[in-house]
């Protein structure tokens, strides 16, 4: 099932997410109706805070992003492999390398996108959809989705990268979208 997805200006998206055991009530189906949320709006990542749900649970697949590649980006990410993955009860262990800058958006906040600087790597302890623990590392393009979706989960918008004067720039967009002056392909839910 399509759900909507929670727009900027909603409290949901500032709280700190919490784990999650097995039990969690139909937590198969909420992964699948995140996996074909994120689908229908043309994301690559969606957080559970994105469809209402304070809980550690976000889902990436990068395959458009490496499909998509043009010679340059080729280039410049030799080695990125397309993930597609569950993440449960994501912590970060840590974060390093040198910064880099990417566009980045957000299906919270359509229609704004920015430049934001993260850590080239992340190396997170989480458990899959099946609840195995893992602890890996990941770099390039995947670490940068996963550092979004990781925000999420912490209470964080992308734009909380962002310089204080990009911000001034952008408030009318982020107030407009926090009214619900915006239309998209996809539903939305607006704080009350």
């Amino acid at each position: 099932m399509i759900l909507p997805i929670v727009a900027y200006g909603h409290p949901v998206l500032r709280k700190m997410c919490e784990d999650i055991t097995p039990e969690y009530p139909e937590l198969k189906k909420l992964i699948a109706d995140m996996w074909e949320t994120m689908y229908h709006s043309n994301g690559v990542g969606i957080a559970a805070p994105q469809i209402n749900r304070a809980i550690r649970l976000f889902v990436i697949d990068t395959i458009q992003i490496v499909e998509g590649f043009d010679d340059e980006d080729k280039r410049d990410y030799p080695n990125e492999k397309a993930v597609k993955q569950v993440f449960i009860n994501a912590h970060k262990v840590e974060e390093d390398g040198e910064p880099w800058s990417y566009n980045e958006g957000c299906l919270s906040i359509p229609k704004v996108r920015e430049d934001v600087k993260r850590a080239a790597r992340v190396r997170l302890r989480y458990m899959d959809e099946n609840f195995q623990a893992h602890e890996d590392t990941f770099d390039g393009i995947t670490a940068r989705v996963i550092l979004h979706e990781y925000d999420h989960i912490d209470g964080k918008l992308f734009i909380d990268h962002l310089p204080p004067l990009k911000k001034r720039l952008i408030k009318k967009k982020l107030e407009d979208i926090s009214a619900g002056k915006i239309k998209m392909d996809y539903r939305m839910l607006f704080a009350k």
